[in-house]
């Protein structure tokens, strides 16, 4: 419970990358389920123990729905995302968050991989992507 009177009903642990099929090599070494065959995929997806995902994104996925994206040129290429049942929990949830002060990265909008997407900023700049799936 975010403590605003919604619930996020799901965590997705997302990493940004420069070169993703490099990325992906690394995280199936390290013994993750990466499928083959999907290096040059806008958005790539693994299972995790206990139900969460990690996802992988390239910089060029992100720089297309986010306007004047520039990459972290250090350390720190991590968003955690939040999932809800359905997009007009995004939207509150985006409205709630940004009306107590978090900076709106973009406001709702409907992805073209099939869900509803908005992103805010944490206190420390990490990107809080909150989503559902579209009808």
């Amino acid at each position: 419970m975010l403590g605003m009177g919604f619930r996020s009903t799901e965590t997705v642990i997302e990493i940004v990358t420069a070169d993703l099929g490099e990325a992906l090599a690394f995280y199936r070494a390290l013994g993750l389920g990466v499928p083959e065959g999907v290096d040059e995929a806008p958005h790539v997806e693994v299972p995790l123990p206990g139900g969460n995902r990690l996802a992988f994104d390239p910089e060029s996925t992100v720089a297309s729905v986010t306007e004047g994206y520039t990459p972290p040129t250090g350390e720190g290429r991590v968003a955690l995302a939040f999932g809800f049942d359905t997009p007009a929990e995004v939207d509150e949830a985006h409205g709630a968050l940004v009306g107590a002060g978090a900076p709106s990265v973009h406001a709702p909008f409907d992805a073209p991989w099939g869900q509803r997407y908005a992103t805010v900023t944490d206190p420390d700049g990490t990107h809080i992507d909150l989503f559902a799936a579209l009808p």
